[in-house]
């Protein structure tokens, strides 16, 4: 593969006489999260992106008020159309599988509004701080376990 990818990047005639070459898009899976009330918002939020160039397929999950978009596109371009044609709210989709996150319920990852099954993601360095035990609260949860030999024996 990447051979051709070569030889027909350096032999591509279809960009006239310039020298530049052409950065070709990646295909990429897009998710995003919009509000799906009925089956008239979901034909809307259908037909937003259809359309648009370099969309493979479109799937629309109303009960997760989801929409993802598979194909050559820029996903910030996506949202934006989206946001856009429909008038409604739309964001790249925050969630992630909860057995992904080290502590799903720790606050700041866990949501209320998730679907369920996934938690919002926890790439930001303060919450991930949040979701650790400090070391005192760790050597007083373990100093009434039943796993530690040292343990008071008073309990």
């Amino acid at each position: 593969m990447g051979v051709l990818d070569n030889l027909s990047n350096v032999f591509d005639c279809s960009s006239g006489h310039s020298k530049k070459l052409k950065k070709r898009k990646q295909l990429q899976i897009v998710e995003i999260k919009i509000k799906i009330d009925c089956e008239g918002c979901e034909r809307r939020v259908r037909k937003s992106v259809e359309g648009m160039k370099g969309v493979t397929s479109v799937e629309v999950s109303p009960k997760q008020n989801k929409l993802t978009v598979i194909g050559y596109v820029v996903p910030e371009k996506v949202v934006a159309r989206v946001a856009h044609r429909t008038g409604k709210k739309a964001e790249l989709w925050p969630y992630v599988p909860y057995d992904v996150v080290d502590h799903p319920y720790a606050p700041g990852v866990y949501d209320k509004k998730a679907p369920a099954g996934y938690v919002r993601s926890a790439e930001d360095p303060q919450l991930s701080q949040l979701a650790r035990a400090s070391s005192t609260e760790v050597r007083y949860t373990t100093a009434f376990s039943d796993e530690n030999p040292t343990a008071c024996a008073v309990m």
